[in-house]
């Protein structure tokens, strides 16, 4: 018989443990490179996705120039018109406002003289009264009695 030295036992449990250690890495190799296949195929997808989306993108951000370009001249217009609009509001104004006021004025002073002989030719009115609670109070301009 042959009998088994300290040191023999000693290599063949490093060498079990060597050959466990050794399919657990091939293990996790294995599920690496299927990791790594998926994610390959995975940024293949998206990339084949991606040009297409990137180049309706740039056609929107174009279409949004031109747009933005009409809008600016628009801008430009209607700030002409405005000008344009203010300039003539103030030429009226200029050449009608102040005729206006005098032919106005001048009514206004016509009917207070044509009011004021009125009120000459005619007998004064006594002014109207009421009775409230046993006490006269007068309808006229702010006059009690």
């Amino acid at each position: 018989m042959h009998t088994v030295s300290g040191g023999e036992v000693a290599g063949i449990l490093v060498a079990v443990f060597w050959a466990i250690l050794v399919s657990f890495l091939a293990v996790a190799l294995a599920r690496l490179a299927q990791t790594l296949k998926a994610t390959t195929k995975l940024v293949a997808d998206v990339t084949d996705q991606a040009v297409p989306l990137l180049s309706d993108a740039s056609t929107a951000v174009r279409s949004a120039q031109t747009q933005i370009e009409r809008v600016d001249a628009i801008a430009s217009d209607v700030q002409e018109v405005t000008s344009n609009a203010s300039a003539l509001s103030t030429t009226v104004a200029s050449t009608f406002g102040g005729p206006l006021v005098k032919v106005a004025a001048f009514g206004y002073g016509v009917r207070r003289a044509i009011s004021g002989r009125k009120d000459d030719d005619m007998p004064a009115k006594t002014p109207r009264r009421t009775v409230i609670v046993g006490r006269a109070v007068s309808r006229g301009r702010g006059k009690k009695d």
